[in-house]
């Protein structure tokens, strides 16, 4: 079955595409990162893309997340025109990444980490600041909701201990704490079992296809390490120079003479 088989086999009411990618290009000097990417994704949905170093993928994410402006082409989000929009405009509207490498407050705890990235801080205001009755049901409802999402994400047993402390598998999943309290519909993911030791690694992958399933959360995922993620996505890009050479379900991808060639090496 052809990619466009199994999207056309997806009754058309239960097809959503929350992210949509329109032949966006970008170059480097006279390196060209991007030459005319087009992707859909789809709402509730866990979509990976794989590829070799210097494919493309990172730089696509930048560009959709707003870290770098594309040369050409369009990009969508919930049917909105996100293209060149900064990082915090798109953040509002519930597109969030998290990072290869995580960037939490290292001298926090997992509890303080997860507070600060609260959407509402409303009494970090000057004004709020000096008027408690402004600001301190907003406190109770966003330390309630850390204590919700310290369940979901598993971190509720180091809630008090400091970001440093926390083993690389853990940090990522405060990174996907961290995205829950900002009120993240759609989370971007640059390798999030990178260097996680294989049993935390399916943990992480589990935790994301349950929010997928339950909370109707979309993800983008960038990973190299298919044995442990394909059994989690969807739907799957493959990248090879700063193009998508192939598309669909996750097993048709990976055998592809194409993706063969350029990503799994012959």
């Amino acid at each position: 079955m052809t990619s466009e088989q199994y999207l056309e086999a997806i009754p058309p009411e239960k097809r959503e595409a929350i992210l949509k990618v329109e032949n966006v290009r970008k170059a480097f000097g006279g390196l060209i990162a991007l030459d005319g990417v087009s992707m859909e994704v789809e709402k509730g949905k866990v979509t990976i893309i794989i590829g070799p170093n210097g494919s493309g993928k990172t730089t696509l994410l930048n560009v959709v997340t707003g870290f770098l402006k594309c040369d050409s082409g369009k990009i969508f989000y919930k049917g909105k025109e996100i293209t060149n929009k900064p990082p915090h405009e798109i953040n509002r509207l519930g597109l969030v990444r998290t990072f290869q490498i995580p960037q939490p407050f290292y001298n926090l705890t997992v509890l303080e980490n997860l507070l600060v990235a609260s959407r509402y801080n409303i009494g970090e205001s000057v004004l709020n600041a000096m008027r408690r009755s402004k600001w301190i049901e907003y406190e109770k409802r966003d330390l309630d909701r850390a204590t919700e999402v310290m369940e979901i994400v598993n971190l509720s047993k180091v809630a008090d201990q400091q970001a440093s402390k926390l083993s690389g598998g853990q940090l990522k999943l405060l990174e996907i704490g961290r995205a829950l309290m900002n009120g993240a519909d759609t989370i971007f993911m640059d390798e999030p079992v990178a260097g996680v030791n294989p049993s935390l690694a399916h943990e992480i992958f589990s935790l994301i296809r349950k929010l997928s399933k339950e909370k109707e959360m979309t993800f983008v995922i960038i990973e190299h390490r298919l044995e442990i993620a394909l059994g989690y996505v969807d739907y799957a890009y493959a990248m090879a120079k700063g193009m998508v050479v192939a598309q669909g379900r996750p097993e048709e991808v990976v055998n592809n003479p194409v993706v063969i060639e350029t990503y799994l090496g012959g």
